[in-house]
């Protein structure tokens, strides 16, 4: 189904028209009734068609509301949209079907989904949306509202599947670290599925991601322990540089000269210093002396 649009004039100035029509019908009959021994039944029968059309065109007087459309059906085939706001006369006898084109949202239910390394996550996303083809809305789906929110949650279900919740590789696309992203290929996954809707979507944003309960605190440990290993990693990198630049310096001078030994024994203080979580207790050493 496509939109089109449907015949429509102006309804003040179809009010005139059908006031007028009113009006000579009016007096075509009175006109047609006046002699009581010799009445004229052509002016009296025309005087009542005009009155019957003048009904007729009556009844097709409709109101449109801004950001609203009226679906025109005329004894089920569908006949056009209004899509403008105000006062019309149209096609009589038509059944009128009123469409929101307003911007509306939504917020899916929190899903249980498996991410693609099998972890167990809660996920929930805000779908923005509004009807651009009121026929496909109301003639292709059944019930257009309920087609949007289960294929909502279909899509966010098929996208949460395909990524990872976090991961250690800054390069890879997660569903905690790359929000938009993971945004941008909903909105176009979404969007295919409710071509046939004849509805756009605007934005999907994830609302709620978290595990599941059963391995919240499980996931939290093994959070807590890749913070503490990258934090170490940094840290003994930065110490073997700051060791390294030290031990260059101090040969560069030229006033002191290290022995072999001397070196293993100062990058091990160094490094032990640098590294300890604890300030570093200095020890002094005195050699014995014997008498």
């Amino acid at each position: 189904m496509q939109e089109k649009k449907v015949w429509k004039v102006n309804g003040y100035l179809g009010l005139i028209i059908l006031l007028l029509i009113t009006l000579y019908g009016i007096y075509s009959i009175i006109m047609g009734a006046a002699d009581d021994y010799q009445p004229e039944v052509t002016k009296i029968i025309i005087g009542i068609v005009l009155l019957l059309i003048a009904y007729l065109f009556l009844t097709s007087m409709t109101v449109v509301s801004p950001n609203q459309a009226k679906v025109l059906t005329f004894f089920g085939k569908y006949l056009g949209t209004i899509r403008s706001n105000g006062l019309f006369m149209t096609v009589p006898l038509t059944n009128k079907r009123v469409i929101s084109l307003k911007v509306r949202n939504f917020s899916t239910n929190t899903l249980k989904v498996n991410d693609i390394d099998g972890n167990p996550i809660d996920i929930a996303a805000v779908v923005v949306f509004k009807v651009v083809n009121t026929a496909k809305a109301l003639f292709d789906v059944d019930y257009y509202d309920s087609f949007v929110e289960i294929q909502s949650e279909t899509a966010v279900r098929h996208v949460a599947t395909k990524y990872p919740y976090d991961s250690n590789d800054d390069a890879e696309i997660t569903l905690r670290s790359n929000v938009e992203d993971i945004s941008k290929e909903l909105s176009q996954e979404l969007q295919e599925r409710l071509e046939v809707a004849g509805v756009e979507v605007i934005d999907v944003r994830i609302s709620h991601l978290a595990y599941a309960t059963e391995i919240a605190g499980a996931m939290l440990q093994k959070q807590q322990a890749k913070a503490v290993l990258s934090a170490r990693q940094l840290i003994v990198e930065g110490a073997v540089s700051m060791t390294q630049s030290a031990i260059e310096q101090m040969e560069n001078s030229g006033k002191l000269e290290l022995s072999p030994d001397a070196k293993v024994q100062l990058v091990n203080n160094l490094l032990v210093s640098i590294i300890s979580d604890k300030g570093a207790q200095p020890i002094i050493s005195t050699d014995s002396v014997e008498n």
